[in-house]
Formats: structure tokens, C-alpha cells, sequence
């Protein structure tokens, strides 16, 4: 594993008939929608509530600071992605919209299901469950800003440890 640059430039180049920089700005789109998820659901992982559960306490307060860290970090970055204008308009075609994105992720992940190499289908199903995590941070941004202090009533919006671990490595990847 190592870089491979006959590699990148065989997909990004400009030599690419044009599909090279058309593919280079997908993935800066994912990247941006990847990132605003990050920040906006810090408050989700600020909550006294949310532990990391590694078995290691010390460990777990001392991962869960540098998670914070670097999700504050992620906030701080000043040209986010606005998902309000990616539904604005007509709230039917919205919800609409919004279903046809919900069932082509359900298709994709079928998809990757019929991958021969092991490895490709595990990182492409760990990488459409992360786009469909932060898919769901940013169409929760209300259920987020609006939950209730720890120990109150159980949040409307949660997070499966499972969407956690593929959010956090489609953003890496």
C-alpha cells in the first residue's frame, strides 16, 4: 500500500477525455458533504452521554478529546457544504428527492453486495454507509440542535456505533 501515481493519473488526468477533473470535483463534493456532517453533529458526540466504549477508560476519555478536537477543527472550516439548498424549493419534490436519494443508497449497497473481491466490497459498502451517515446528520440538522440535556428522555436522533466507524472512514477515504 503506498502511493500510485500511474494510478491517479490513469483516473484523474486530464487525458481522461474530461472525466479526470469531473471525477477529482465528485469527490471535493463528497469531501465537503462528508465534512459539514462532522461538524454538525458535534453536538451529538459532545454529549456527556456518548462514550467510546473501548473497554479502556482513560483510553476512552482521552479519544473521545481528540475526536472533539478534530470535529471542532471540522467546524472552524469556513466554506461548508449548505445542504438547506439541496431540498430548497417545493417541499414535495423535496421529500421526493429525498426518498430516490434513501432508495438509490439501498440499490448501491445491493450492488456491492454482487463485488467478487472481498476487500472492494467491504470498503464500498463501509464507504455508501458513511455517505448515507452524513446524509442523515445533515437531513437531522433540527433533531440534532434540538436534543435534550443528558438524562432526559432518549434523543430523537441517534447514531448506531456501526454508522460512527463508516462515517468517520469514508471521511478519511
Amino acid at each position: 500500500w503506498g502511493h500510485n501515481v500511474p494510478e491517479f493519473q490513469k483516473r484523474f488526468d486530464a487525458d481522461t477525455a474530461g472525466e479526470g477533473p469531473k471525477r477529482l470535483r465528485n469527490l471535493y463534493f463528497l469531501y465537503l458533504i462528508e465534512l459539514r456532517a462532522l461538524a454538525k453533529a458535534l453536538p451529538f458526540f459532545q454529549r456527556s452521554s456518548f462514550r467510546l466504549y473501548t473497554g479502556r477508560a482513560q483510553e476512552d476519555r482521552k479519544h473521545k478529546e481528540m475526536m472533539l478536537d478534530i470535529l471542532q477543527l471540522a467546524r472552524s472550516f469556513p466554506l461548508h457544504f449548505d445542504e438547506t439548498s439541496l431540498f430548497a424549493g417545493d417541499e414535495k419534490e423535496a421529500a421526493k428527492l429525498k426518498e430516490d436519494i434513501r432508495l438509490a443508497f439501498l440499490n448501491i449497497s445491493r450492488i456491492m453486495d454482487c463485488v467478487g473481491c472481498f476487500k472492494c466490497r467491504l470498503w464500498g459498502k463501509l464507504q455508501t454507509q458513511g455517505l448515507g451517515t452524513a446524509l442523515k446528520i445533515l437531513f437531522s440538522g433540527r433533531q440534532i440542535e434540538a436534543l435534550p440535556p443528558p438524562g432526559a428522555q432518549p434523543p430523537a436522533f441517534q447514531l448506531s456505533r456501526q454508522e460512527i466507524v463508516s462515517l468517520f472512514n469514508a471521511s478519511e477515504g
